[in-house]
């Protein structure tokens, strides 16, 4: 009996130990006054989806299986509607290039071919812009003349030009298009008359090569933010409004080069010109098949 005794008091012990400890440990959870900043998320959970994306690698080709293909480059106007992602005031497409040549992750390239390199100092000495302005002193009336520096405004990038690649797959049977460079435009202004002279590229980025960081890159979206398409998506769906500037000809003429700039319709003929190519390629790919 007095063996029993003492174990249930022992029991009872050890069960108010237990509960006491239990007690404190929460006491420690909901009474702490030291949050943890790892879980200041701007969300309610932590996003991974798009950071643990994965890229299709590209189908193997050979040169026999490619009876036809064609160049074509185009532009993307980021003031049309559909293509307002790309100007995103907290992450435009533009700052993505920049980043990641900065980072040293992609290469930049002076040419479309892809053959002259550009260093990171080369791509700083495009995307920054210096101007000498006048100074005065203003206790001796003197004017000096200081040089700034100042980086170009994303925003000032309002399009960007595509090389891609039509090409018959005949070992698949299917007709298909590959992106091979993307470039920013910056538009170069009359100093006498403030209107636009031209637009060139600031430089040119090999797009296989910049695809997978692209994965990585959600574009903003004003639908739904749970399950965002990354950059890489966007791009290979073909998600983005686009007309043809130039396709690849011997004289290497855009098509813009067809018509009078001085005609009231010259912008439209240009247009035209770019619809009927397209149309041009998707009747090619009809005419493979008979019905």
């Amino acid at each position: 009996m007095k063996i029993m005794f003492k174990f249930l008091i022992a029991l009872s012990l050890v069960f108010f130990a237990v509960n006491m400890q239990a007690q404190k440990n929460d006491d420690e959870v909901t009474e702490s006054s030291t949050p943890d900043d790892t879980k200041y998320l701007d969300d309610i959970v932590e996003r991974t989806l798009t950071l643990e994306s994965k890229v299709l690698p590209y189908e193997s080709l050979r040169e026999s299986d490619l009876p036809w293909s064609k160049k074509v480059w185009r532009i993307i106007e980021t003031r049309e509607k559909v293509n307002i992602p790309f100007r995103n005031p907290v992450r435009a497409f533009f700052t993505i290039l920049v980043d990641k040549i900065n980072e040293g992750k992609i290469a930049a390239f002076k040419d479309d071919m892809f053959k002259e390199r550009m260093s990171q100092e080369d791509v700083r000495g495009e995307i920054f812009r210096i101007d000498s302005v006048p100074f005065y002193d203003p206790e001796t009336y003197e004017e000096t003349i200081k040089i700034t520096e100042s980086e170009i405004n994303p925003e000032d990038i309002k399009r960007f030009r595509i090389k891609e690649v039509w090409y018959f797959d005949k070992e698949a049977s299917v007709f298909k298009v590959r992106i091979l460079g993307i470039s920013p435009l910056r538009e170069v202004m009359d100093d006498a008359t403030g209107e636009l002279k031209y637009e060139m590229p600031l430089f040119w980025v090999y797009y296989p090569e910049l695809r997978e960081y692209l994965s990585s890159e959600a574009v903003p979206s004003d639908y739904n933010d749970s399950y965002p398409m990354t950059w890489y998506d966007l791009f290979e769906n073909r998600m983005f409004s686009s007309y043809i500037m130039k396709i690849n000809n011997v004289l290497d003429l855009r098509i813009e080069h067809n018509f009078d700039q001085n005609s009231d319709t010259y912008h439209m003929d240009i247009l035209l010109e770019s619809e009927r190519i397209k149309e041009e390629l998707f009747n090619f790919e009809h005419d493979l098949w008979s019905y």
